[in-house]
């Protein structure tokens, strides 16, 4: 491989994609893959502070376009420090969330415009895209009920939000890949995990092998 594979898991809260983002990582390295699992906001040190700025659930007073802002830098540091190397150095890279859930949770869902929201992302990315989304949808219904259930999972300050939020992130996310059908591949996480994993195997296969 001469370069690297940039592939996002985007999806709601609960939809399972940070449990199959592990799986395909494992399976992909079992291959013979070089593999980078990484996470937004996060992945690295400086992301990692953004991301408790940003989620911690005392900080109800968060400004929508701040919230946008700090996740637009928590970004643009995450791709430059660890994202660009690793695709430079020839590794497939699976990260759990990028530009779309900014689009769907504040561009959407915070009512600031999808479009004022990518606009400050092309600049912290300065256009680079992945080349594959794997989109987990599911009802928000069904995934609050699983973050309920789960109770080894952080409760960050999004998670506090009411079901009305959820639904706009959804509907958020539907809009998105409407708009972007050559990128963003559908997966129903809805199913059991493995008939779950099972789909996103094979988006990630049939990217890899054309």
């Amino acid at each position: 491989m001469e370069k690297g594979i940039f592939i996002t898991i985007e999806g709601p809260d609960g939809s399972g994609k940070t449990t199959i983002l592990q799986m395909l990582a494992q399976n992909l390295e079992r291959e013979g893959y070089a593999v980078v699992a990484t996470r937004e906001p996060g992945g690295i040190e400086i992301a990692e502070q953004i991301r408790q700025v940003i989620l911690d659930p005392e900080n109800t007073a968060m400004d929508p376009r701040t919230e946008a802002l700090l996740y637009a830098a928590a970004r643009r540091q995450h791709l430059s420090e660890k994202v660009k190397p690793a695709l430079k150095a020839g590794k497939v890279v699976l990260c759990d969330r990028f530009v779309d859930s900014s689009l769907a949770y504040q561009g959407h869902a915070r009512g600031l415009g999808i479009d004022e929201v990518y606009s400050i992302n092309e600049f912290a990315i300065e256009n680079m895209m992945p080349a594959m989304t794997l989109y987990f949808d599911v009802a928000p219904e069904i995934g609050l009920e699983r973050i309920g259930k789960n109770k080894g999972r952080e409760v960050n300050r999004l998670d506090m939000e009411k079901l009305e939020f959820h639904q706009k992130v959804r509907e958020g996310y539907m809009i998105i890949a409407e708009r972007f059908p050559d990128r963003i591949a559908k997966i129903d996480a809805s199913k059991e995990l493995e008939a779950v994993y099972k789909q996103a195997e094979a988006k990630i296969k049939e990217l890899l092998n054309s």
